[in-house]
C-alpha cells in the first residue's frame, strides 16, 4: 500500500519489506543451486538463479513499455543504482581478498544460501 512509492503506509502498519525473486522460489522448492556462472552484467549467478533472474526480468513491467527512451531510461537508473550500492564491497574485495574470485563466489553462495532461508539456513553438512 502507498502512493506511488510517495507514502509508506505498510511500514507503519509494521508490515516487513521482503525482496524476493525467482531464484529464491526455486530454492524454496528444492530446486538444487547449480554450477557457479559469473555473467559479464548481471554479474555472479548459479544456474537456478539465472534462470530465475530470466523470469523476474521477463515478468517485469518496466520491460514491456511501449516508449524504448522512457523503458531504457528506467532500465539505466536500475543499473546506476545496483552499481552504486555495490561500491562499498568492491573496496572489501579490493582490500581483504587474496583470491578475488573464491572471494565473491563463497560471498555468494552465502548470501543466496541465506535468502533462500529467509536468514536462517539449516546446518551445512559435512561431506566425508
Amino acid at each position: 500500500m502507498g502512493i506511488v512509492g510517495l507514502i509508506d503506509v505498510a511500514s507503519d502498519l509494521g508490515l516487513e519489506k521482503h525482496a524476493e525473486d525467482f531464484g529464491q522460489t526455486l530454492g524454496k522448492w528444492g530446486v538444487g543451486e547449480g554450477p557457479y556462472l559469473f555473467w559479464p552484467i548481471i554479474g555472479p549467478r548459479n544456474v537456478r538463479d539465472t534462470f530465475g533472474f530470466a523470469v523476474d526480468a521477463s515478468a517485469d513491467p518496466v520491460v514491456h513499455l511501449h516508449d524504448v527512451s522512457a523503458r531504457n531510461t528506467l532500465i539505466g537508473i536500475r543499473f546506476i543504482d545496483l552499481r552504486a550500492s555495490l561500491l562499498p564491497a568492491d573496496k572489501v574485495i579490493e582490500e581483504a581478498a587474496f583470491d578475488k574470485y573464491n572471494y565473491i563466489r563463497d560471498a555468494y553462495f552465502q548470501n543466496r544460501r541465506n535468502a533462500v532461508h529467509d536468514g536462517n539456513p539449516p546446518p551445512i553438512k559435512e561431506e566425508d
